[in-house]
């Protein structure tokens, strides 16, 4: 993959050869394609966020101001845009663009990559084709109307003569570009749709891809950091003699998150941290433990809280009900544990500042840059670099902020690198919660009351956010709006903020509100004795795009008919960033308690489908994710000690362990909702549902290694 800096291709566009090139925007107000080319755009100060280029040699290359971090996106965009271009996909590059306000939005989350650029990169493409039929048409003395295009050519029809796009791009780079430029009827598209090999694929099966912790700058050092073991703890005093010592160790800095040790190799500053003889001040937190934090939210658990969903009078239909239930669900704090683990460059000069990060969030760390360093933004450059693994954990800009800070002290290059334990203990966690539901069903079968109280600390809230009324609106996600519908529905939500630093996890708090309410609508239909499928297809009248992936994977998953003997069937459902996904999982339980997930199938409604590969894969490895968390995930504290420290006290899901996946896409003309995250929040209460059809038993905290108490399979149903 080329790293190509925009400001220098806007001075290539300026001068001969550069071919057509159309600047365009992506999602805002000024959504469209409506940029003129390159130098009329950099004189009218048009400043568009996303570019499109047509090489006089024919070569298409899209700028790309999106951090690819495994979910596909660097394929699926070029993919909209050579779709409408009619260009032929193999003479397409994509390339990643560096932080520039002339993007506008560069941040990466939320699954919206696709979502929000879709119709922006359609307008793009269309707007370039026409511009490229235009001058076909004037060259040849020709109607337009008389033109068409196909893989990278204009084509007269009556004539069949034929001219690239590589040796149109000049005199259409004069032309003006279309205001209102025509899409194409989605039932031609020859590219979008179709399965499509990643662009990154080959580089990083070579292992050739250069990520954050593989770049280099000449003359940088390296840092690694010693932090206090406790939570908000800092260093009291220090002895650096020893660390000194180690050849190639340049310097010994104390700052607020603890004693850094600058050197000129990796070795030498771990060396040198290993011999730092520090001692700390733990603070007001030293004392802090997870039994303290469960205490805390069960306490809390009784008050009122902020309603976030009311129908009917649901305490008053339950006080009446003749069958009810009521339960608790935990969930505990999760790490985001990517596999490549926080790093950064900064090289920090008396005018200028330049920053290379595997960032989710580039304008943040280049207003971090701003802040520690008093630079005006002109003069900071942020390099936006692969990502080895985010879900969300690339949000903070801390790490960034960090090398920034010593590349200031040290007066050069510092490459700030955080080992896996460092990483694993100085995260923003998923948030814990508790979960506080009871319903209750009436004669017929039917639910016909429903609370859900949710107990949780606020992201939004522990950082000074707003949150009116005491509601944070992102927590109670899937639960107040979970799609189900209940005569008398009440849901709302306590926030009970800890000194854990928590942040965004892949697919936020949708993950712990479908597994309470996926599993606790499981224990209704037990108690109605009513069958899961046929229970939730009775409460989803207003909710059809759910109800058809539902039907999708109960369908594909032989919902119904006999399962494996000592296996059980587990179904889910939910929502979550505009997508409809629903699994059924297939589990057992070995005599030792070790669950076993043998298979899962999954069907996802996501609207139309850009490259079905990517969507297949993002399905799977949020179901991975998902797993993982579902039956090892569980970040504790003891002492005000996080006490995970590596993969080893922190499990992810083993190739052994891997179950058969197999995913439906629902074919559909809505527009394209995310993929990212919405597969993460069914796999564990469909797991858990089926681990009740295999033993009977209702576990309803997570993670569920707690089966390991489960007693043999005694029965397999669905």
């Amino acid at each position: 993959m080329t790293t190509l800096d925009r400001r220098g291709f806007l001075r290539a566009g300026v001068t001969a050869g550069a071919g057509l090139v159309v600047g365009f925007t992506l999602g805002g107000a000024s959504e469209g394609a409506e940029a003129p080319a390159a130098g009329a755009a950099a004189a009218t100060g048009f400043k568009p966020n996303a570019w499109l280029r047509v090489a006089p040699d024919g070569e298409i290359t899209i700028w790309f101001a999106k951090s690819e971090m495994g979910q596909g996106v660097m394929t699926a965009l070029p993919m909209i845009v050579a779709e409408e271009l009619d260009a032929d996909w193999k003479s397409v590059r994509v390339v990643q663009a560096d932080l520039d306000d002339a993007f506008e939005d560069q941040d990466t989350g939320g699954s919206s990559g696709v979502h929000d650029s879709f119709t922006p990169l359609r307008k793009a493409g269309a707007a370039a084709r026409e511009m490229l039929v235009a001058a076909a048409a004037a060259t040849w003395g020709v109607p337009a109307s008389s033109c068409r295009t196909e893989s990278g050519s204009v084509i007269h029809a009556a004539t069949s003569r034929k001219l690239g796009y590589g040796s149109l791009a000049e005199r259409a780079s004069k032309l003006p570009v279309p205001a209102a430029p025509r899409l194409k009827d989605p039932k031609t598209f020859s590219i979008v749709g179709h399965a499509t090999p990643r662009v990154d694929l080959p580089d990083k099966v070579r292992g050739a891809a250069i990520y954050g912790i593989d770049t280099m700058i000449p003359g940088m050092l390296y840092a690694a950091v010693a932090r206090c073991p406790v939570l908000r703890g800092r260093p009291a005093s220090h002895d650096p003699t020893k660390t000194l010592d180690v050849p190639g160790v340049t310097q010994v800095v104390v700052f607020r998150s603890g004693v850094a040790v600058l050197g000129k190799t990796m070795w030498a500053v771990l060396e040198g941290r290993r011999r730092l003889e520090i001692d700390w001040d733990e603070g007001e937190y030293a004392t802090l433990g997870s039994d303290a934090i469960r205490k805390q939210w069960e306490e809390a658990g009784a008050s009122e809280g902020a309603v976030a969903q009311k129908a009917g009078d649901a305490k008053v239909a339950l006080a009446k009900a003749a069958t009810k239930i009521a339960a608790v669900y935990e969930l505990p704090f999760l790490a985001h544990a990517p596999m490549e683990p926080q790093n950064c460059i900064a090289d920090v000069r008396e005018d200028r500042c330049e920053i290379w990060a595997p960032t989710q969030v580039p304008a943040s760390v280049l207003a971090t840059a701003q802040r520690i360093t008093r630079l005006p933004a002109s003069a900071i450059r942020v390099h936006v670099t692969l990502i080895g693994g985010g879900f969300g954990r690339r949000l903070e800009a801390d790490y960034a902020a960090e090398a920034v800070y010593l590349s200031q002290l040290a007066g050069a290059p510092v490459k700030l690198v955080y080992d896996r334990e460092e990483d694993m203990r100085n995260d923003f966690y998923r948030p814990g919660s508790r979960h506080q539901l009871a319903g209750a069903v009436g004669a017929d079968g039917a639910i016909i009351a429903w609370t859900h109280r949710v107990v949780a600390p606020s992201i939004r809230g522990q950082r000074g956010a707003g949150a009116p009324g005491g509601l944070d609106t992102q927590a109670v996600d899937g639960a107040a709006d979970f799609g189900y519908v209940i005569p008398n529905h009440l849901v709302d939500y306590v926030m009970s903020n800890t000194p854990v630093p928590t942040g965004w996890w892949r697919s936020v708090y949708a993950s712990q509100n479908a597994f309470a309410t996926e599993s606790f609508f499981d224990e209704l239909c037990a108690a109605a004795k009513r069958d899961p499928l046929e229970m939730r297809r009775r409460h989803l009248a207003k909710a059809p795009r759910l109800l058809r992936v539902l039907e999708l994977a109960a369908a594909k998953a032989g919902w119904g008919t006999p399962v494996t003997a000592g296996r059980g069937r587990g179904i889910a459902a939910a929502a979550s960033f505009g997508s409809y996904v629903a699994q059924v999982a297939e589990v057992s339980v070995a005599d030792d308690g070790t669950i076993r997930v043998h298979r899962v199938v999954c069907a996802v409604d996501c609207g139309r489908v850009v490259n079905p590969d990517t969507v297949a894969a993002q399905m799977e490895g949020g179901i991975v994710f998902g797993l993982s968390a579902a039956l090892y995930g569980e970040i504790t504290l003891d002492k005000g000690r996080v006490q995970q420290r590596n993969f080893d006290e922190y499990p992810v899901l083993r190739m052994d362990a891997m179950p058969e996946v197999e995913v439906h896409i629902v074919p559909s003309d809505e527009e394209p909702s995310g993929v990212g995250e919405p597969a993460v929040p069914v796999i564990a209460p469909a797991v858990a549902n089926a681990l009740f059809a295999a033993t009977g038993r209702r576990l309803r905290r997570l993670p569920l290694r707690a089966a390991a108490r489960l007693p043999s399979p005694r029965r397999a149903t669905s």
